[in-house]
């Protein structure tokens, strides 16, 4: 339960789903992450293994519980029904995959009556995926219901893969708690030290979030004498290259890591501006997030974020390179009349989430697959 747009989406499902048709119980093979305590207490819990923050501070015994913890979920991969004798202890009607990486354990069930739900938010050409593919394209033929995240990430996956039969499938888009992210925002200030314009991005430090790209950017537009600075809020396996990357640009007080944040609305909000560099991504929550709060925002156009963002309408759309990425940032630090436009355009964000017909739309799903 890291904090991601993914794990967002089960715990609003959670919220939403109506709790007189559906009795849930939620599995996590680790008790891990920033949301790992923020799920429902009407919902069933069931925690398979502890998380990093149980474990012991003394580095070897770290390494050791690291090491049993990794013999323990490769033992039971290899003995699914084991694994659901032990933790689950009933059999389910519906099992939900709720992203790529938990299509193996729904598929390897020893429950075989249950019908099989996935769920992909992400875009099949992927480079990340390669390793996998294969894999992937084997397993979700054998989902009894399959939801894709986005358009996009349908439209992909059938142009790329026509002759692959598809489960019977729908788009459904992530819901967002609107009132709830408002109200979020206003929690605390944040006060802006120096009077320069400051870009906002909250995302996990992955190679494929773009934060390395964005770093380069950042530096030319200084080294050209466009004044601003960047905000990075998430953490991950990249924190450590970013680092030695802001290091060697020395660009160390102008491009700040500020770590993992349960609360970032407060900082969008206090921001001038969004930027989020990806160079793939499915639905990404934080920009729908973000067009709530209305604030202008720069996105790579991939994956299903031009379904969310009219490029010079209410965002500024952009390719995965340094010069496009540049180009868009010296647009917002210097033309007022687009920043204006945008902002105009922007007060009327709301009106493209309706959340009531998305969690209608998987009620809907779930009844009919038990008829």
């Amino acid at each position: 339960m890291e904090m991601g747009g993914v794990e967002k989406v089960i715990l609003g499902l959670f919220e939403n789903l109506d709790r007189n048709k559906f009795d849930i119980t939620l599995i996590v093979s680790l008790y891990q992450g920033e949301l790992r305590d923020a799920v429902p207490s009407h919902i069933h819990y069931i925690k398979a293994n502890k998380g990093k923050e149980d474990f012991s501070k003394n580095p070897l015994i770290h390494k050791i519980q690291l090491f049993t913890r990794g013999l323990k979920i490769k033992f039971f991969e290899n003995f699914p029904g084991l694994f659901d004798k032990i933790y689950l202890k009933k059999e389910f009607d519906i099992e939900i995959a709720s992203s790529y990486t938990d299509f193996s354990p729904v598929l390897n069930s020893s429950n075989k009556k249950s019908k099989k739900l996935g769920w992909f938010h992400t875009d099949i050409s992927s480079k990340g995926l390669k390793p996998i593919l294969s894999r992937l394209l084997g397993q979700i033929t054998q989902f009894d219901y399959f939801i894709f995240g986005s358009q996009q990430a349908n439209d992909i996956f059938v142009s790329t893969y026509p002759s692959i039969k598809l489960p019977e499938n729908k788009v459904i888009l992530n819901a967002i708690p609107i009132e709830e992210i408002k109200k979020n925002a206003e929690e605390f200030e944040i006060e802006k030290s120096e009077d320069i314009p400051v870009f906002i991005s909250v995302g996990r430090l992955h190679n494929r979030k773009g934060h390395h790209v964005l770093a380069e950017a950042h530096k030319k537009l200084i080294d050209e004498g466009f004044l601003h600075k960047i905000m990075i809020i998430g953490d991950g396996e990249e924190r450590e290259n970013l680092e030695k990357q802001i290091a060697e640009l020395q660009i160390k007080n102008s491009f700040q890591l500020l770590g993992t944040k349960m609360n970032p609305y407060p900082y969008i909000k206090n921001s001038d501006f969004y930027i989020m560099p990806s160079r793939s991504e499915g639905w990404p929550l934080i920009i729908a997030e973000t067009l709530i709060l209305q604030k202008p925002i720069i996105a790579t156009n991939v994956g299903g974020i031009s379904e969310m963002i009219t490029h010079k309408k209410n965002g500024y759309l952009v390719e995965y390179d340094v010069e496009s990425i540049m180009s868009g940032m010296k647009e917002f630090l210097s033309n007022k009349t687009t920043v204006a436009n945008i902002r105009e355009e922007l007060k009327n964000s709301e009106e493209q989430f309706d959340n009531q017909k998305i969690y209608d739309s998987v009620e809907e799903i779930l009844l009919n697959l038990l008829k």
